[in-house]
């Protein structure tokens, strides 16, 4: 596996984990309870850097998860909102 094809597989796990940390927090919320999201901002930053490190095909490809990852932050500010 080359360098670019781990780094860019690294960063679709980050992805994925990140999404499933928002579905969890969403569905604490949903339950009633609070959630600390001072977290979620440093992992932003480390995500987004991450991806603008590739190069412009190998991001470009990360874009439909990105956007997915984008769709459960909506929700879950959303939920926030709610309350």
């Amino acid at each position: 596996m080359s360098a670019l094809a781990h780094q860019t597989q690294a960063v679709r796990a980050a992805i994925e984990a990140m999404d499933g940390t928002i579905a969890m927090a969403r569905a604490l919320v949903e339950g009633g309870r609070r959630v600390d999201l001072a977290g979620l901002d440093r992992e932003t930053v480390s995500l987004c850097a991450a991806v603008m490190a590739l190069d412009a095909t190998a991001a470009r490809d990360l874009r439909p998860a990105l956007e997915a990852l984008r769709r459960q932050v909506d929700g879950l500010a959303a939920r926030l909102a709610q309350d």
